[in-house]
């Protein structure tokens, strides 16, 4: 009888998941089997699961979908021909690993000027899980991971619960500070203190920022901003507009803005609220609104006399990955990483999760795969 493992199927907006049983796969040639040891809950998968990010391709409820993306997990299966990682370091059955969960085509236009990791076919793999190979997302017990996608071994002093951000939160925010030359003297207002922005105080000041500005309306996000470093938060009940909050920067900011905006909350509101807050000259990191359809009201004048860029951000360059886990090795004692993943749920109770994460109960809720009983 051929191995089984199972898959949380995401089944429609805020209904149950629909734990399943499929064959794993055999490692075909250039791929290998991941058996998954954490995957966690991001905000992106909490839009999906809320209705608000659309992954449904026109399919109609119930849904037989596969999630989630942030994940680790050891070598189960090594395909012919695969026998290091992508920095050539040996690999072998056991290994603990993590790996980009998309896979650009390379072919395309975008991937050909290399302008952006943003490749339109970046997702073609995230089959169906009742379609082989079944396990193509991180709500399951293994993942087939194809040739091409980034895939680098975990150093032995970094535990699960901080290489299981590392392929999104941690290197999304690495690659969007590189691209936005964010440097010392540079002020640097991060909208969010979730996951990425926690993530990206870190980054800030691994890079020498000279000031970090964090923005939220949670009591222990905001305590936590300020354990990993933040030189100033805006408490959103303390100051409830966006004129108050632009106003707050500037004061902050000697009256010259931010050189760098990092948007990490997901709200189209925070575009033009995060563009004002900017010097001139200054980068808006366009991260967090991937909801389809929100619409905002804009003054583009404010882009052209202030001479400021936006710079929208989706996925990350393979180096982004090897950096967030260089990072963890080398510095991530200086930091309060581990209190970002609050809690850990059996794969069992993930509706749980997902509904303590969409209350504001807890930070952020990590599955453990082989864990059942919730």
């Amino acid at each position: 009888m051929s191995e089984t493992g199972l898959v949380a199927i995401f089944t429609g907006v805020r209904r149950p998941f629909e734990l399943r049983e499929f064959p794993v796969p055999a490692a075909e040639p250039g791929t290998m089997v991941v058996r998954l040891t954490m995957a966690n809950v991001c905000g992106s998968d909490l839009h999906i699961w809320r209705g608000t990010y659309d992954v449904s391709r026109g399919q109609q409820e119930p849904f037989c979908l596969s999630i989630g993306h942030e994940m680790t997990g050891v070598v189960h299966e090594l395909g012919e021909g695969v026998s290091v990682d992508s920095t050539g370091d040996p690999l072998a059955l056991g290994d603990r690993v993590v790996f980009q969960y998309f896979l650009n085509c390379g072919e395309c236009r975008s991937c050909r000027r290399e302008t952006t990791p943003r490749c339109r076919d970046g997702l073609k793999y995230r089959y169906p899980p009742d379609q082989y190979p079944h396990f193509t997302a991180a709500y399951g017990q293994y993942y087939f991971l194809r040739n091409g996608q980034a895939v680098f071994k975990v150093p032995d002093n970094v535990p699960d619960d901080l290489a299981g951000p590392a392929n999104c939160a941690l290197s999304q925010v690495i690659d969007g500070l590189d691209r936005g030359q964010a440097g010392p003297g540079d002020r640097l207002v991060i909208q969010g203190a979730g996951g990425l922005g926690l993530n990206a105080i870190a980054v800030a000041r691994e890079r020498g920022v000279s000031q970090v500005i964090v923005i939220d309306g949670i009591d222990n996000r905001l305590e936590l901003a300020t354990a990993f470093g933040a030189d100033q938060t805006i408490d959103l009940k303390e100051f409830p507009t966006a004129d108050d909050r632009v106003k707050r920067v500037f004061e902050l900011t000697e009256g010259d803005g931010a050189d760098l905006v990092m948007e990490l909350v997901g709200s189209a509101a925070a575009l033009p609220e995060g563009i004002a807050m900017l010097a001139n000259g200054g980068t808006l990191l366009e991260i967090g609104n991937i909801n389809q359809g929100r619409t905002v009201t804009l003054d583009p004048s404010q882009l052209v006399h202030g001479g400021k860029t936006v710079l929208g951000l989706m996925w990350y360059r393979p180096q982004s990955l090897q950096a967030a886990l260089q990072l963890l090795s080398t510095s991530a004692a200086k930091y309060p990483f581990e209190k970002i993943l609050s809690h850990h749920y059996p794969f069992d109770a993930i509706d749980q999760a997902f509904a303590d994460q969409d209350s504001g109960l807890i930070q952020r809720a990590a599955l453990l795969p082989w864990e059942l009983g919730g």
